[in-house]
C-alpha cells in the first residue's frame, strides 16, 4: 500500500511555508545566485526540484504561484 508522507504539506508554524514550499523557494535563491541575480527558467528549477522531492510540474507551479502572491502582498 502506498503511503505519502503528509509532513511535507503541513505549513510550519513559524511562517506557514510547507516542507514542499521551502524546497521550492531554496532552490530558486540557490539557482538565481548561481545565475548572477537572474531569473531562473521554470524548467531548470523543476529539474532541481525533482531531484530532491517528488513533485509533478503542475504542483510546482502552483506553488510558486503562492509563493508569488505572498511576496506581492507585503
Amino acid at each position: 500500500m502506498y503511503h505519502r508522507d503528509l509532513r511535507g504539506y503541513l505549513p510550519d508554524l513559524r511562517d506557514g511555508l510547507t516542507h514542499r514550499e521551502r524546497i521550492v523557494l531554496q532552490w530558486l535563491a540557490d539557482l538565481q545566485q548561481e545565475r548572477g541575480g537572474r531569473n531562473v527558467p521554470t524548467g531548470m528549477l523543476y529539474g532541481t526540484v525533482v531531484e530532491h522531492v517528488d513533485m509533478s510540474i503542475e504542483e510546482m507551479q502552483s506553488i510558486l504561484v503562492r509563493l508569488v502572491g505572498r511576496l506581492l502582498r507585503f
